[in-house]
């Protein structure tokens, strides 16, 4: 996994007050093998996508994180 999607769901589940791994499973909102790809491309690339009630934005640079409560 790549480390800017584990830190949007580290943040995602600190805000839940549970462990990542009571979080939903990722592949419900993108899939996470296709977002691994283009994060780790030489792409200078911006991904957003909903997960749950979060909106998640990672990149261009693999410390840019954030999750913003809220999907709609």
């Amino acid at each position: 996994m790549h480390p800017a999607l584990a830190t949007a769901l580290r943040r995602i589940a600190a805000r839940e007050g549970c462990d990542r791994s009571a979080l939903p499973p990722l592949y419900e909102a993108v899939d996470p093998e296709a977002l691994t790809a283009v994060l780790e491309s030489n792409a200078s690339v911006v991904v957003r996508f909903v997960y749950g009630d979060y909106r998640v934005e990672l990149g261009p640079d693999p410390d840019d994180v954030t999750v913003i409560d809220g999907a709609q």
